[in-house]
């Protein structure tokens, strides 16, 4: 298979648009199921198993930026981005994501790939347990519990190529106590910072690699992101819109079915 192979191109395609719905809705990045998607398709054009993942990391996380930048703006017109918790969440986890795509960079696939699923279904288990919506709980005031938030979202954001929503808004409603809407909503204003500092992270240390495909900027493969990202971008802005006709329970269940989905791939389970 060749990357101008129709197959390729519409796949990727329609990973896109239904990353883009799923951003929007559930106020993640989508690396969950963008990367799993991209490692096996950039291993079918002949690519070795660790830069293709390397590459479907960095890839899916560029695409995540922009996406998140569409879905928190719809999300702020509905006045459900706590943008002071925000910031202080996305300025730690900016760094650290720019820290944890180092640490990708030297990680063999099948460690990453494994970390990447206990990682996702054990935020899918957590999310479960945790109601969606809370009338009487507070929202944490503690600037510190965001600083760590922050730290923990944005190391696994750029380890494992995702925005750091399906670590994100577990946290948000466990530890935090945010209800659903709120969580997806700030998730996705984290997820700008976070994602922003794991592709300069990708980039630097994918920067002059042997054997990088064509259209590559370090560990981000262009082709790949053009195709991924203009359908995404796209698509969240209504799938931000839909979310907020949607009970919360309803939002939180299908979140823990496709993270748990997503995880088990990684591992080799399914």
């Amino acid at each position: 298979m060749t990357p101008t192979d129709p197959f390729y191109l519409g796949i990727l395609i329609l990973t896109g648009a239904f990353t883009g719905i799923i951003s929007g809705l559930l106020g993640v990045g989508g690396g969950f199921i963008m990367s799993p998607i991209q490692y096996w398709l950039l291993q079918e054009t002949g690519l070795q198993p660790d830069l293709a993942l390397r590459m479907a990391l960095g890839t899916s996380l560029f695409v995540v930026l922009l996406n998140s930048i569409s879905v928190t703006q719809k999300y702020q017109q509905k006045q459900a981005v706590l943008w002071k918790q925000a910031k202080i969440m996305g300025i730690s986890g900016a760094l650290f994501s720019f820290g944890g795509a180092a640490v990708a960079s030297h990680l063999p696939a099948s460690t990453l790939s494994t970390i990447f699923g206990i990682v996702v279904i054990i935020g899918a288990l957590r999310t479960y347990m945790t109601p969606a919506f809370k009338e009487k709980d507070k929202i944490s005031s503690n600037p510190v519990s965001y600083i760590f938030a922050g730290i923990s979202i944005g190391f696994f954001s750029g380890l494992l190529g995702i925005g750091g929503g399906v670590l994100g808004v577990p946290i948000m409603l466990i530890f935090l106590h945010f209800d659903m809407r709120k969580a997806v909503g700030t998730s996705a204003a984290v997820i700008i910072f976070t994602s922003f500092g794991g592709s300069i992270g990708y980039i630097i240390n994918g920067w002059g690699q042997p054997g990088l495909p064509s259209y590559s900027l370090g560990y981000i493969n262009l082709l790949n992101w053009i195709l991924l990202a203009v359908p995404g971008f796209l698509a969240a802005r209504k799938g931000a819109e839909v979310a907020h006709l949607v009970n919360p329970e309803h939002l939180k269940h299908l979140f823990v079915l496709l993270m748990t989905y997503a995880g088990l791939k990684m591992i080799g389970v399914v």
